[in-house]
């Protein structure tokens, strides 16, 4: 077992004033035989109990968390029902947007004010950014109102003089003071109306347009921000770097475009008969029991697509529950292709159920000829593997060259370059990625602005998982280990748990994101075995899915499922910088026995797992566990009487640990 820092400095202490009392000779003695170093002896830094923030800790005590990683029986979630509605003016690629919101107070407390994220703010003038940003103006907010009465945009002066109801803009949040205080268990009626220029990298490559034809939407509309039993409002500013935190709520998009544009978007596609010409319309409807890619609707026939109104217009209608967000495409250049894919039983009836996969790709991109099966292996594979159905009516995926390079993820909806230059493997891993969200955080939903490496590093893991399972021993830990060592223990590195926007510039915020919270599951999946570390992965989405888990949560769930005190894990890879270098020192005989000597050169505490190879071709196994290393010692000696000589010992066959130096992990006789 792991002993918190306070155990081992009373055992210390004990230890030492017993050595005390007797002679020189009986004290040594009593050092060489006893359990634990004395302080003097103690050979490295020791991890103590993660830091965990008052906050956190006063939610416990309000029991809307637990401290077993439940969420407590007075959990509580503010919720939100929008309409939305969008048109785009092609020729001037401007926006016009309006929205009813129907704001949901189920916090025991009263709101004075309503915290909105402006996302699109990111692109005004003067307006805090981590890197450079088009500029187009930002987000032009021309009506807002709140239970029925108009509001003004007021300065802060204006609020503490004379509290006067009306909203502050500052940067790409607004801060909006309705006349009357929203109570407990009450509701509030907001209306928006606004407009902006879409940018062509907007939202720092996640939305924006491209070649005159092509839109993909995503920050674009007044967004209510959440509002949550640990620290209130979350109106950190969106500079551009860290993503979202958003609240679950239900949508009703309405999305008006020129007849010869292709719309999809968040949501069940409510209006089919009315939006689809009839051949086409047959297609779709025919895709959605096809287990093969069908073609909806081909390169030379997308002029033929839809049904138009009077005004040469079709209005596409959407609608979606228990969702973070809303995002959609518009095309008239793109391929249509779709399939369904299973996702397991999601009704609970003891039938497979299907959602349908959607592609969208223009001809100077070839090699999404085959996405829409790589995103039929993903969304099948991942409902397997994190054993929660995928929820939603469909996944699509768009390519978007020359507004994004990577990928980014909306519910249902993803948007991801071409992938000319980086190749099939790569798109498949970037697919498999993006849809890898729609589990964390779109179910799983975690605070991305600060805590990025919650869902970054949950769905690397799970990318490699999924590129594993695809392509077979193309791939291996390697993958994930090798972002991580690239800088682990250098000045480059940042702490995992330091705010996302608040990292070195470099290389911190990516690794400290993607690769090494992706390392460390992989690491915790080799401290606790395959059996308990799935139980305990399948429990956590189980406990938090559609809420908003902590890290502190995180931590106590997987604990809880364990059985096992894991703050030393937590402390020496979540809140340090330390790193893990194991070695096979030595390998000697001493009479009848064999002497492996092993030495901890790193500072993080890990078990050690060897395998050993004898002369006569049988191999065997052996474990140090990691409480060796947190009673502060830097060597461990196995003493083995073994029936041959050994002529190999490993550390870490299998290649669970991302080990800084892996020249020492072997050793083999001459």
């Amino acid at each position: 077992m792991a002993y918190s820092i306070q155990t081992r400095l009373i055992l210390l202490f004990l230890l030492f004033s017993f050595a005390a009392c007797g002679t020189t000779e009986t004290a040594q003695q009593e050092t060489v035989e006893t359990e634990y170093p004395t302080v003097d002896q103690i050979e490295r830094p020791l991890p103590y109990a993660p830091d965990v923030p008052m906050a956190f800790q006063r939610a416990i005590e309000r029991e809307t968390r637990s401290a077993d990683g439940t969420p407590g029986e007075s959990y509580w979630q503010n919720m939100a029902v929008y309409s939305l509605t969008a048109e785009i003016d092609p020729e001037t690629h401007t926006l016009y947007g309006s929205s009813e919101v129907r704001y949901i107070n189920n916090s025991p407390n009263r709101l004075e004010v309503i915290v909105v994220e402006l996302a699109q703010n990111l692109h005004k003038e003067g307006t805090p950014k981590k890197d450079l940003t088009e500029i187009t103006g930002g987000k032009t907010i021309s009506h807002v109102s709140a239970a029925g009465s108009e509001l003004n945009e007021i300065t802060i002066m204006d609020r503490w003089t004379q509290r006067s109801a009306g909203y502050i803009i500052e940067g790409t949040t607004m801060y909006l003071f309705p006349e009357e205080e929203l109570r407990s268990g009450e509701e509030l009626e907001l209306e928006f109306e606004w407009s902006f220029s879409v940018p062509q990298e907007g939202a720092s490559g996640r939305m924006g347009r491209s070649r005159d034809n092509l839109y993909f939407i995503g920050y674009w509309y007044p967004h209510i921000a959440v509002y949550d039993d640990v620290y209130g409002w979350m109106d950190d500013p969106f500079v551009g770097n860290a993503e979202f935190y958003h609240g679950f709520a239900e949508y009703d998009l309405t999305v008006t475009m020129p007849g010869d544009w292709i719309v999809m978007g968040t949501g069940e596609f409510l209006n089919p008969e009315d939006a689809l010409a009839e051949d086409y319309l047959e297609r779709y409807n025919r895709a959605a029991e096809s287990d093969e890619t069908m073609m909806i609707a081909d390169f030379d026939e997308l002029d033929q697509v839809t049904r138009r109104d009077e005004s040469g217009n079709v209005t596409w209608r959407f609608h979606s529950e228990k969702v973070r967000d809303v995002a959609f495409s518009a095309t008239k250049a793109s391929r249509w292709e779709s399939s369904r894919t299973p996702v397991g039983d999601l009704t609970g009836d003891g039938e497979t159920d299907y959602t349908r996969i959607h592609t969208f790709y223009r001809e100077t991109a070839p090699l999404w000829s085959e996405q829409t099966e790589y995103a039929r292996h993903s969304i099948t594979f991942l409902s397997d593997y994190m054993n929660t159905p995928y929820p939603w009516p469909h996944m699509t995926s768009v390519e978007g060259a020359e507004i994004i390079g990577g990928g980014m993820e909306f519910p249902m909806i993803t948007i991801i370059g071409d992938y000319n230059n980086a190749g099939a493997v790569r798109l498949y891993g970037v697919t498999a990625h993006e849809l890898a969200h729609m589990w964390y955080p779109m179910i799983v939903s975690t605070n991305e602005r600060r805590y990025t490496w919650i869902d970054e590093g949950y769905t690397s893991f799970h990318t490699n998982e999924a590129n594993i399972d695809f392509y077979g021993d193309r791939f291996d830990h390697n993958d994930v280990f090798d972002g991580y060592l690239r800088i682990a223990g250098t000045d480059l590195e940042g702490e995992m748990m330091r705010w996302s926007d608040f990292h070195y510039p470099g290389p911190a915020f990516g690794v400290a994101s993607y690769p090494k919270p992706a390392s460390v599951l992989i690491a915790l999946r080799g401290v606790l075995g395959e059996d308990l570390f799935m139980e305990a992965h399948h429990e956590l989405i189980e406990r938090w899915a559609y809420k908003h888990p902590y890290p502190w949560d995180i931590f106590s769930t997987i604990e809880n499922v364990a059985g096992m005190d894991l703050s030393w894990f937590w402390r020496a890879w979540y809140y340090e910088t330390w790193t893990l270098n194991q070695s096979v020192a030595d390998v000697y005989e001493d009479g009848n026995e064999t002497v492996i000597r092993i030495e901890d050169l790193g500072d993080v505490p890990m078990p050690v797992l060897l395998e050993i190879t004898l002369e006569d071709g049988s191999t065997l196994s052996e474990r140090i566990e990691a409480d060796h290393w947190l009673k502060g010692f830097r060597t461990k000696d196995l003493r083995l009487e073994l029936p041959s000589p050994v002529v190999k010992v490993e550390i870490d066959p299998d290649n669970h640990f991302p080990d800084i130096d892996t020249r020492n992990l072997i050793w083999e006789r001459d």
